[in-house]
């Protein structure tokens, strides 16, 4: 049925009514999934079939594959979110693409298992990273779908927490096999179930009409001008800034761990920062977030969020020993924490209009991915030649510092 001149349809308002906690609980799960398929092999995996497949080169080898597949999903997550928004099916705009998601990066998990030469890791890679796009964008938008801005603080912290706990649960399941191979398999399985609580509890809305495809304007619609909506480009910016602090900061802990800090067993190493650092994320995402509903602030937290992160990166890069690490973990994990939420629940509130919230949330996701790129062709010259890791995580700081200053420029966001 068509709607009538002027009524917004019911896939496009503004959510008024309060959702579930079962409904969230299956949300987050579907957004673990999906982290859990990416940090696990970002974390362990990866790094591990790097050294196996070129031992002497492995930091180019690591950095080349995480590299090429960020790149993929620099465009894949606005264009499935911009499909996504555009999609009549009757199960939903973001059903198809949550299911689409999954299995197609567990295929791209399954040639990584298989994989012993460069070529293979960079094709099940960047299918890991186009597909998990995919599920992302959908599994993202359906926060401002169906939740009312009132309650975002606290949804955004339980989804924003989603990647840490998608870091803890896939660095638990590559460590807890001695084969890579093995750990891929697990990661692959893990993704698969943890969408299947949210198919069965989506109530995802059908979009009744879908607008005209005009394919100039479909490609313009990419570019949201930061003039016209200056709030949503200061957004943008502000969590490029973070995640590029993020990234410098956590791409190489396994080699920190194991050719800085000195310890035995790396595998193990990353798993308990990661898991002391899931703890801290958790505690302080949903604390926070349910504060800033409260009292109806973002900036402030953010703000303070990206000097909490700065102190981590200087622990981590005058004091290179295991407590070290271990403080830095819980101080990084603090911060990102109230991050993650309060920032989440920030973007929500700065996106233009409710048609396009999953690709406009694709737009921001690309701040999310670009830093990947740009992070292993930062971070590898500055940890071989450039002063190493004490450089590295010092820079790190310096970023989340401003990406902290500079979202006090948003205006429409208390």
């Amino acid at each position: 049925m068509i709607p009538e001149p002027g009524v917004v349809p019911s896939a496009l308002a503004e959510p008024t009514v309060r959702v579930r906690p079962g409904w969230t609980a299956a949300v987050v799960l579907a957004n673990v999934g999906v982290f859990a398929a990416w940090l696990g092999p970002i974390q362990v995996l990866l790094a591990k079939q790097s050294e196996s497949v070129a031992p002497d080169n492995k930091e180019f080898v690591f950095g080349l594959v995480t590299g090429v597949g960020a790149a993929v999903s620099v465009f894949a997550n606005p264009a499935f979110g911009a499909i996504s928004d555009r999609t009549t099916s009757r199960f939903g705009r973001r059903v198809p693409w949550v299911v689409a998601g999954a299995v197609g990066g567990a295929v791209g998990l399954g040639i990584l298992a298989g994989a012993h030469v460069i070529v293979l890791m960079l094709l099940g890679w960047c299918l890991m990273q186009l597909f998990g796009n995919a599920l992302l964008a959908a599994a993202t938008a359906v926060v401002p779908d169906r939740v009312p801005v009132a309650q975002r603080g606290g949804v955004g912290g339980w989804v924003a927490i989603s990647q840490v706990l998608g870091a803890l649960v896939g660095t638990a399941l590559a460590a807890a096999f001695d084969s890579y191979a093995l750990g891929y398999a697990a990661c692959a399985a893990f993704l698969l179930l943890s969408v299947v609580p949210y198919l069965l509890r989506s109530h995802d809305v059908q979009l009744v009409e879908r607008p005209t495809f005009v394919l100039r304007d479909f490609l313009r619609g990419f570019w949201i001008s930061p003039r016209r909506y200056p709030d949503f480009g200061w957004a943008w910016l502000t969590r490029f800034l973070f995640n590029v602090g993020n990234a410098l900061g956590t791409l190489y802990l396994f080699y920190y761990l194991q050719d800085e800090v000195g310890v035995d067993d790396a595998d193990t190493g990353v798993l308990i920062l990661t898991a002391i650092y899931s703890v801290c994320v958790l505690t302080t995402a949903i604390t926070f977030g349910r504060w800033s509903d409260r009292s109806e602030r973002r900036k402030v937290f953010v703000t303070a969020s990206g000097w909490v992160m700065a102190v981590a990166g200087v622990v981590l890069a005058f004091w290179p020993t295991w407590p070290g690490a271990i403080l830095g973990a819980i101080i990084l994990g603090m911060g990102f924490g109230v991050y993650l939420s309060v920032d989440f629940a920030l973007l929500t509130q700065v996106l233009p209009n409710a048609r396009d919230r999953a690709k406009d949330l694709g737009v921001i996701n690309i701040a999310n991915s670009l830093p990947q790129v740009l992070a292993p062709a930062i971070a590898a010259p500055i940890v071989k030649h450039l002063g190493g890791y004490p450089v590295l995580y010092l820079l790190a700081s310096a970023v989340t510092v401003l990406a902290g200053v500079l979202v006090t420029r948003i205006r429409s966001v208390n």
